[in-house]
């Protein structure tokens, strides 16, 4: 066996050992923050970004109307564009609110910078418990263990990473699902002209950030495939 075959199921079996010690830690991050479980929906505001944007706008809803018998949501909208730009707005409640916020972002050309995201929702979950990050992007122009090392120190905190990913970038994919796997998340593919499967994605995740794991099953069971492949990623 070459020196490549045992570094690559050497990280492998790493990684793995590492998520089944996330999986074991006592739950003491996990629980209902007080009123509402709190999410971060964050997305990629570069310029190839644009016509999804523009469906998330319209499809925003679903993370409150699919939460509304749960308890709802507290939603903090997170992007970046341009050059260096990254913005963080303050929790809302109703879709109206994120609406507006959303309304008032135009897409510009840059790089991405997933590692803020991840750093953001890192310092926001230590203040105080963020149930779950959806992340919503197309491409990664970053270090790969930089993200991988942050995304793990979420996964010890039990703020899992949803990374819902458009568009068919090998490497791009790759990245999201080390992300996903590392901080007890999923991964999923969507293609915009197919906006009910993103729909269904971000209504799966509401539900898990308001009502955890047993809601998140519940509301599988009555949804598409594509909620059903995201639910069996979560232990």
């Amino acid at each position: 066996m070459s020196d490549k075959e045992l570094r690559t199921k050497s990280d492998k079996r790493s990684i793995d050992e590492f998520i089944h010690r996330v999986r074991t830690l006592p739950q003491e991050n996990a629980g209902e923050v007080a009123g509402h479980g709190r999410l971060i929906f964050a997305l990629d505001a570069t310029a190839s970004r644009e016509a999804t944007w523009d469906q998330a706008c319209h499809l925003q809803s679903e993370l409150f109307t699919a939460t509304r018998d749960l308890g709802g949501l507290a939603i903090q909208l997170c992007y970046y564009r341009g050059f260096g730009e990254f913005k963080a707005t303050k929790f809302v409640t109703e879709t109206g609110q994120l609406l507006n916020l959303m309304n008032g972002v135009s897409c510009l050309g840059g790089r991405t910078q997933i590692s803020r995201v991840l750093a953001h929702a890192l310092k926001e979950t230590r203040a105080k418990a963020v149930r779950a990050v959806v992340f919503i992007g197309d491409c990664c122009e970053e270090p790969v263990d930089e993200l991988c090392h942050t995304a793990g120190e979420l996964g010890m905190l039990r703020t899992p990473v949803f990374m819902f990913h458009e568009g068919d970038d090998a490497h791009a994919r790759a990245v999201f699902q080390q992300v996903s796997k590392l901080s007890g998340g999923a991964y999923a593919p969507f293609d915009r002209s197919s906006p009910q499967v993103l729909r269904d994605l971000m209504a799966a995740v509401a539900v898990y950030a308001s009502g955890g794991v047993k809601a998140l099953q519940d509301f599988s069971g009555r949804s598409s495939a594509d909620v059903r492949r995201l639910t069996r990623q979560i232990r």
